[in-house]
């Protein structure tokens, strides 16, 4: 790691100990099958679904927005977070589409029992899911460790992808020092670093980010964080893979399989992830066509830094991949 990333990262660490001193207590927090909970004027169900994968099933916890006749987005979240990451992009987009937001196997309230980690394999297991709920054709919109995934299955699916939102996540280039934590979660304090849901995600928060993050979203993240088996299911992922071998993958194969124009969604301000690597005309010439590049100037939580821009910025795009007649609602938040 270079020095003003150690400085940055020993910055963030002090800083959220103050944070996390005036925080209330938290707990993981459980839903059941059907529950309602209101996002502004938009009514999500919480659902859970057994579909096929590892040795015989997989239960996702995904949360659900929006008419089922509507054209279906699904968000995927990455690291510290879970389906609450979208849940301003579910109030907004909710009016006018099928919004699914998922817990990846290992997160929240999904499963998290021992199987295939691999991004492939986890791809496979979502597409397993998706033909399970009877999702032909959808939008996909990423962020973090959820587009690893995301880039499997969009090039599994094909023709099914109407659209890419792919955010916050290396794409042509990749530089060693970049990716610190990788090794952070392939150490055997990992587990351990984990279960201190409250510290650990206020750390990421403070260190990778140009705008506050509102309290009750840093809140509900770490109750979505603390619940048990997260510790030991999220370093699976890692263990599985590495960034190096998911950046030759991405160059060699899955890249070229892309068929919907992918929207690359990135946090102008993320020390890890420069500006400067996707500014190049020449990464739009490797995607499919219509693709295109949007930098939030935000650091790299932009969907809780910049709620109100990242819903615009989504609607824009799902509307132009999946077109629709109706003016946007008024469930956009403020």
């Amino acid at each position: 790691m270079t020095e003003a990333l150690e400085d940055g990262l020993a910055h963030a660490v002090r800083s959220a100990e103050e944070i996390v001193a005036g925080l209330p207590d938290t707990a993981a927090r459980a839903h059941h099958d059907g529950e309602v909970e209101h996002l502004g004027a938009v009514a999500a169900v919480h659902r859970f679904v057994d579909a096929p994968g590892d040795s015989e099933t997989v239960r996702w916890h995904f949360v659900e927005s929006g008419a089922a006749s509507d054209p279906t987005v699904v968000f995927l979240h990455g690291l510290p977070d879970s389906w609450w990451q979208w849940h301003y992009a579910l109030q907004g987009l909710g009016p006018r589409y099928h919004c699914l937001a998922i817990d990846l196997k290992g997160y929240g309230q999904s499963d998290k029992r021992s199987g295939d980690y691999r991004q492939a394999g986890v791809a496979a297991q979502l597409g397993a899911l998706l033909d399970q709920l009877g999702i032909g054709g959808f939008i996909l919109i990423t962020h973090d460790r959820g587009s690893p995934v995301g880039d499997h299955l969009v090039a599994a699916l094909g023709e099914r992808v109407r659209g890419y939102g792919r955010g916050q996540q290396h794409l042509w280039h990749l530089h060693p020092r970049l990716h610190p934590q990788e090794q952070l979660m392939l150490s055997a304090e990992a587990p351990a670093m984990l279960r201190e849901a409250r510290r650990f995600v206020t750390t990421a928060y403070t260190w990778l980010t140009e705008r506050p993050v509102a309290r009750q979203d840093l809140i509900r993240t770490i109750e979505e964080f603390s619940h048990p088996g997260i510790a030991t299911a999220v370093p699976r992922y890692f263990h599985s893979s590495s960034f190096r071998q998911e950046w030759v993958d991405r160059r060699t194969r899955l890249i070229r399989a892309w068929t919907a124009p992918v929207l690359l969604l990135q946090g102008a301000h993320d020390p890890l992830q420069p500006r400067e690597f996707y500014r190049e005309p020449e990464l739009l010439a490797m995607l499919p066509p219509g693709s295109a590049v949007h930098l939030f100037d935000t650091g790299h939580f932009w969907p809780f830094e910049a709620p109100q821009a990242t819903v615009g910025v989504l609607t824009e795009f799902c509307d132009r991949v999946a077109p629709k007649s109706s003016p946007v609602s008024s469930g956009t938040p403020a």
